[in-house]
Order: structure tokens, then C-alpha cells, then sequence
């Protein structure tokens, strides 16, 4: 099985940027998305690869939104982590199959000044919890807006207490989701550098000073069946860019 996340920031503008190119050329199996900053009815994905589309948009509007396309019609469908706090910004997406489950997942942002961090902190938990409920082995992937470690960030030092590298984040990730999952990328490759999302500012996607914050992530039982994982720094469209999951089921 092929596997892709991309946070696309925004499906009508990437839309306008070879998308549906980009799903042909890579065909994968499942292909999950977030951010897609939209309403489900002005959302449209004319592709013949995926008869099944399933959409989760925010209440509010232009903001937020999860999707995803697959080859294989689920056994069943579920949208949000079953919280009412939290099932307002359309975050989370889980499709059922015989052996396992597939969750997209766009994490909060902590925002600036970290205005959002405790907020954030009480997703990472009950997220984690969500996920423990699910009685299948899991792959997770999606925008979990946190660089694990220092290896995962270009200037680890200069970031230190801004969103996405700060010490909560990065304990609470370890804490509640790396306790029982894998990070099948840093598994797979312990020492190699590349990053999956870059800022639109000071042309650091051209210079490489990005962060690695887009993961796929499995159940430890099914880590030996991960035969590669990939992040796909050459497709642009997006400041993020999509990450790859090969798995044998």
C-alpha cells in the first residue's frame, strides 16, 4: 500500500497549481489532506482514482478542514475524536477497513506569543486518547505542527520557545503519541535531514531552513510491515510539502 499526506494550505489554490496532476502522478492508495481551508460543498476533486471522498470542514469558514480520497470504500467513516470541544474545526478523519484504521489529523497551531498552547496541550491528550480507542492496529499522519527533535528543525537554538519547537510540545508529542506509535520516517532513517514544510518568508524553502512537522505514524505492531517512508520535498503547491507511507498489509 501507498500512503500520502500534504497539508495543501488551502485545496482551491492548490487546485490551480496541478493538484490533480499531482494525485495521478503519485496514485496513491489513500491520499489525505489538511488545511484545506474550505466548506465541503466548495470543495470538488474530479479524479478518477478516488470514487470515495470524505470531507471534514471547520464550522468556521476558510479555516482549518481535513479530507481524504481512497481507491477502497471503508467499512465505516468517522469525523472529529468524539469530543465536542474539540470537533469544531473538522481537525480529524478516520476511515475503517478490515485490519486497520487510517486517521488524518491537522494539529492545532500554538500560535504566536503561544497563545494557544494550553489549548494545545489538552488536544495532545485527548487526542492520544482518541486514537488508543480504536480497538485496530492505526496509521496516523496529517500536520502534527511540532519539530520533535533538534535534528527535525533547521535552527533548533533561534526557535526554541516559538509554536511548533517548544519544550511542551515536543514532551507532550513524545508523551502521548511516540509512548505507543512509531514515527516511521526517524525509524527508518535515525540520522537524515530533510524537512516538510517551510515559511513563505526570507525564501527558506530556497535556502532548505525548514521544519519536519508532517509525519505518518503506526501502531508499534505494524512497524515491521513499513518497507519505506518518504518526504516528497520536490512537489510544491503548498509551504508544506507531502509525505509518503509504503507499507505491506
Amino acid at each position: 500500500m501507498k500512503l500520502i499526506s500534504w497539508n495543501v494550505n488551502g485545496i482551491r489554490a492548490v487546485m490551480k497549481k496541478d493538484f490533480i496532476e499531482i494525485l495521478y502522478a503519485l496514485d496513491a492508495d489513500i491520499f489525505c489532506i489538511q488545511e484545506t481551508k474550505a466548506q465541503e460543498d466548495q470543495i470538488e476533486v474530479d479524479c478518477e482514482l478516488y470514487p470515495y471522498q470524505y470531507k471534514y470542514s471547520a464550522q468556521r469558514k476558510g479555516y482549518s478542514g481535513t479530507m481524504i480520497l481512497c481507491k477502497e470504500q471503508p467499512l465505516n467513516v468517522s469525523y472529529g475524536i468524539n469530543d465536542a470541544i474539540h470537533d469544531t474545526e473538522g481537525r480529524v478523519i478516520t476511515l475503517e477497513y478490515d485490519q486497520y484504521y487510517v486517521v488524518t489529523v491537522y494539529t492545532p497551531n500554538s500560535q504566536d506569543g503561544l497563545k494557544r498552547l494550553d489549548y494545545r496541550m489538552e488536544w495532545d491528550k485527548a487526542f492520544a486518547q482518541y486514537i488508543r480507542s480504536l480497538n485496530k492496529p492505526v496509521m496516523v499522519c496529517g500536520d502534527f505542527n511540532v519539530a520533535n527533535e533538534e535534528i527535525d528543525i533547521k535552527n533548533p537554538k533561534t526557535n526554541r520557545r516559538n509554536a511548533g519547537f517548544t519544550d511542551e510540545e515536543r514532551d507532550s508529542f513524545k508523551t502521548n503519541l511516540l509512548s505507543f506509535l512509531t514515527d516511521t520516517y526517524r525509524e527508518l532513517y535515525p540520522e537524515k535531514v530533510e524537512y516538510s514544510w517551510w515559511s513563505y518568508r526570507f525564501k527558506a524553502r530556497e535556502k532548505n531552513a525548514g521544519w519536519r512537522i508532517d509525519y505518518w505514524l503506526v501502531s508499534n505492531d505494524l512497524k515491521e510491515k513499513v518497507r519505506d517512508a518518504k518526504i516528497l520535498t520536490d512537489i510544491y503547491g503548498s509551504d508544506h510539502c507531502p509525505v509518503e507511507l509504503d507499507i505491506e498489509l
